[in-house]
């Protein structure tokens, strides 16, 4: 067989995806699996805002199907620029917002927009996809491993070493696998270095810019903030573009609406580059969430009841796996901080089970999906080193009655490990 391009014969495979087929096969075949490896909602346990539905399905029937402008309609960047200003406090023109399908594109723009070859970008492990931004437009990569300790998150201490020479820091928070946040002294530290660093280059040299995922941004649980380096630090704007859309915080991932706030230079660029791609969202989805943006009250009561379900969910696997590691089990998991992630974890390699040894963390996965049913993506899916024992829990299909009955199925798959039980 011939060859294709160099990036097509490089692209590394979603580890996901390979667990996604595992798993659908089995379920197909009858078996009962916890599913809890996909960052997507089932519908019939999370469906979107009744209100956006009926605003979209109106849209259709008054036959709003028509290209989009390549930027999103204005009623829709008006309502994005509402929004943000109103849980934010910050403020952007419609020029400095740009619609596409969701954040996967807006993502992509950027990465083309700003990152030439060999241009280092950097960005923290476990993340989610910058190693494959990063490797599709020939980047070279900057990783910061970071540690349970700091919750999985990057430090500036963890940057400053880094940053002379960068083109792109990428910053995800509350982050895509572990469910944890920065706090407001450690993204001002970041945002100081990111300042500071621009003010040192000259004038003809390229600025460092920040890419800020917050996708997850509204979902954020107990006495856990969101930090925005532009309302931290207002000339962050010059520097960072924000990414963010309706997939997550209104479960609806299949609507397909994400939106780009940034520098209008940048913007500019970023939808020149979409119009090629045809990336836009729907023209009657735009029509649809600009509509639904009006109605203020409907949201609130939406996410009230939304991040109240979510928040049992993760709460009730949290304590579940402190009781495990309190009966000795080698499991733990860190405090439930927003998204619809847990980070947990399965200290389980060599351990045996009958005549057979986990002998690597792939091993461990596969006892949990073989013995447990239980199915969670491992942190090496998302660029940590392949014997870290951490995992990414969603809960974005989970059904609170599964819960005791996912974690009994684990205690007994535990339990038939000969070294599981530490031994006071």
């Amino acid at each position: 067989m011939s060859k294709l391009s160099q990036l097509a014969e490089t692209l590394i495979g979603s580890e996901i995806v390979r667990l996604g087929n595992d798993i659908s096969n089995r379920i197909s075949r009858g078996e009962k699996i916890y599913n809890y490896t996909i960052g997507d909602f089932n519908p019939d346990i999370f469906p979107i805002p009744k209100d956006l539905e009926d605003c979209i399905v109106k849209a259709y029937r008054d036959k709003r199907t028509n290209y989009p402008p390549a930027d999103g309609i204005l009623k829709l960047r008006t309502g994005v620029a509402d929004f943000i200003k109103e849980a934010e406090g910050i403020e952007y023109a419609p020029n400095e917002i740009l619609i596409a399908s969701g954040g996967r594109p807006l993502i992509y723009a950027l990465f083309r927009t700003i990152v030439d070859r060999g241009d280092k970008v950097i960005y923290a492990v476990p993340s989610w996809n910058n190693n494959h931004y990063v490797h599709i437009n020939e980047g070279t990569h900057c990783v910061i491993k970071t540690s349970p300790e700091n919750d999985f998150m990057p430090t500036a201490e963890d940057i400053a070493p880094h940053l002379a020479g960068a083109t792109l820091l990428c910053l995800c928070t509350p982050q895509n696998p572990t469910g944890t946040t920065l706090g407001r002294e450690e993204m001002e530290k970041i945002c100081d270095l990111v300042l500071a660093e621009n003010a040192s280059r000259k004038p003809e040299e390229r600025k460092l810019y920040v890419m800020f995922d917050q996708m997850y941004f509204k979902l954020t649980y107990g006495t856990t903030v969101h930090h925005n380096p532009v309302a931290l630090r207002p000339a962050m704007k010059e520097y960072s573009i924000l990414v963010d859309g309706i997939s997550k915080v209104f479960a609806a991932t299949g609507v397909r609406i994400g939106w780009a706030l940034g520098p209008v230079n940048v913007i500019a660029k970023m939808k020149s580059l979409l119009s090629h791609v045809g990336a836009w969202a729907p023209m009657a989805e735009q029509v649809g969430v600009a509509e639904f943006f009006q109605n203020k009250e409907g949201i609130k009561t939406f996410l009230n009841h939304f991040k109240a379900e979510l928040e049992e969910r993760l709460w009730s696997i949290y304590n579940g796996f402190k009781a495990l590691k309190e009966k000795g089990y080698m499991v733990d998991a860190i405090a439930p901080q927003a998204a619809i992630y847990l980070t947990i974890k399965f200290d389980l390699k060599g351990n045996t089970t009958g005549d057979t040894q986990l002998a690597t963390q792939a091993d461990v996965t596969q006892y949990l999906l073989d013995k447990a049913k239980l199915a969670v993506v491992p942190f090496y899916a998302f660029g940590a080193p392949h014997d870290s024992p951490w995992y990414r829990l969603s809960i974005g299909t989970c059904r609170k009655e599964d819960i005791p009955e996912m974690l009994g199925s684990l205690e007994h798959a535990l339990e038939q490990l000969n070294v599981s039980v530490t031994v006071s």
